[in-house]
């Protein structure tokens, strides 16, 4: 997996004071999107162990408390980015308890593989679908056009 930015402090993509990862790779290609410098799978930087290693002590740092991570992109469920967006957030999960995770994928979640699905076990919160530029609207919270669904997964697993 490559990405492109990553922000070891960000109050912008989730709530709270966060981790933020922008990865490579985007089949969507939308109308209008802020980071199609993303899109390309071959683009960025390769996402390391020593760059994993470096998000979760930025997690677990204490002088700087983070409510969570943030998975963006490009997306993160794409097909290529999968396998490596599940064994991070597994390890989330696992090294650093209590944190939220949060993802941003163009896929509707009614569309996902099995493989992307089972991404879900391990997120808190899901943003859904393709950004439309003909319904953008910058009122709204955590997505940029109104087709974009909110899934609260840490509701549904009660």
């Amino acid at each position: 997996m490559r990405f492109h930015r990553y922000y070891e402090v960000d109050i912008v993509n989730g709530p709270g004071t966060r981790c933020t990862l922008f990865v490579a790779g985007c089949e969507h290609q939308c109308r209008g999107c802020y980071n199609q410098s993303t899109w390309r799978l071959d683009s960025g930087a390769p996402f390391t162990l020593e760059m994993e290693e470096r998000l979760i002590a930025d997690l677990q740092d204490t002088r700087i408390p983070r409510q969570g991570l943030s998975l963006s992109g490009g997306d993160p469920l794409h097909p290529h980015n999968v396998p490596y967006i599940r064994q991070l957030v597994k390890r989330v999960r696992t090294e650093c308890p209590g944190k939220d995770i949060w993802l941003w994928t163009g896929y509707k979640r009614a569309e996902l593989s099995c493989p992307q699905r089972e991404v879900l076990n391990y997120i808190d919160v899901l943003i859904d679908g393709r950004f439309v530029e003909e319904e953008k609207d910058a009122t709204l919270l955590w997505r940029g056009s109104r087709n974009q669904v909110i899934w609260d997964l840490r509701k549904e697993r009660g």
